[in-house]
């Protein structure tokens, strides 16, 4: 018995060590790769990756046995990721960043210059002399706004309108119904295209047009746990007592309805940033040479500047999965968490 029980106990710090030993190896690799193969190409995104990887595969090793077997290091790193995003995107105007948008301050920049962290610019500059890392940064500025901002809309509009639904029912809820089955007919990309066409491209109204992506998704999000949490006992006693429809919709059902769509919101985020993007990179949304991720992407179009210099769609496209990923992978950790579904009744 006492073997068995020492087990455990003597594996930890071999494994805390190898995966120490792992991730520093590859952040080493990492860090050579931005250094000493900086303007390799393929060869240095070839290292970059491996580093990644390695420096990853050694944190996860060591974090699980530091922690236990549910730790997670990929929340871990999205949520840091979103954190720095934020909080860069937040801080913009008074970090030291190149420039981002006025041409005519950056007449003595190299043009097409590739990320070497050596350099006054780390991440390369566009073909006319704009700094990339101060265009993700004030792009992820945008991107954040208008997505944040649509899921806002969608979460009062929608979330009222599914407990409304929800709760009293009959008529109200079959027109709702029909209301949510009319707006999801129509194509995503062909509503925004229609919208981006005849409002005046500023992030007020990208964010009304996005909005009516997410309204539909949260009315039935709101009304599906309307319906779950509508049966429980806390909303049987306030009604027993003769507590009003507004008291219950308003004091019963919607702290715990919020909960949910606030979940729910986190993965549409995701799915809105894509959208602006998309707008932007159509030249539907964001107007250069206000900096966006989808028409910084969209630079890559010109003259076949992809091929000769790929960070100048990388270094915005990375940033943008990487963005959504940690969005997604958040939003659906929430989900399952807070999904009145999987609530015990």
């Amino acid at each position: 018995m006492s073997d068995i029980s020492l087990a455990p106990a003597a594996s930890r710090p071999a494994g805390r060590w190898w995966g120490g030993a792992l991730a520093v190896a590859g952040l080493a690799v990492f860090g050579l790769s931005v250094t000493v193969l900086a303007g390799d190409g393929w060869t240095q995104a070839a290292a970059v990756v491996a580093g990644l990887v390695a420096a990853y595969a050694g944190l996860n090793a060591a974090g699980r046995d530091l922690f236990g077997a549910s730790f997670d290091l990929m929340f871990w790193l999205c949520a840091v990721w979103l954190v720095l995003l934020v909080g860069a995107a937040i801080a913009a105007p008074v970090l030291p960043l190149g420039e981002h948008q006025d041409i005519v301050k950056t007449l003595g920049s190299p043009g097409m210059a590739v990320p070497d962290l050596s350099t006054s610019h780390p991440l390369g500059t566009n073909n006319f002399g704009l700094d990339q890392l101060s265009r993700v940064v004030y792009g992820a500025r945008s991107s954040l706004v208008v997505s944040l901002g649509a899921v806002a809309i969608g979460m009062v509009v929608g979330g009222t309108i599914g407990i409304v639904a929800g709760y009293t029912g009959r008529a109200t809820d079959a027109g709702v119904g029909v209301l949510t089955n009319a707006l999801l007919a129509v194509p995503p990309l062909i509503l925004l295209i229609a919208l981006g066409t005849v409002l005046e491209p500023n992030l007020r109204n990208i964010s009304v047009a996005l909005s009516l992506l997410a309204i539909p998704s949260m009315i039935r999000m709101a009304r599906a746990s309307t319906l779950a949490f509508a049966q429980r006992e806390f909303v049987t006693a306030a009604e027993a007592i003769g507590a009003s429809r507004w008291r219950i919709m308003t004091r019963e059902l919607l702290p715990n309805v919020v909960l949910p769509l606030a979940s729910y919101g986190m993965v549409m985020v995701s799915v809105l940033i894509v959208a602006e993007a998309s707008l932007s990179f159509l030249g539907l949304g964001v107007q250069p040479p206000a900096p966006s991720w989808g028409n910084m992407i969209a630079e890559g179009e010109q003259n076949d500047a992809f091929t000769e210099y790929p960070h100048i769609v990388l270094v915005p496209g990375i940033t943008l999965f990487l963005t959504v990923f940690a969005f997604n992978l958040i939003g659906e950790k929430a989900r399952k968490r807070w999904d009145p579904r999987q609530a015990k009744l």
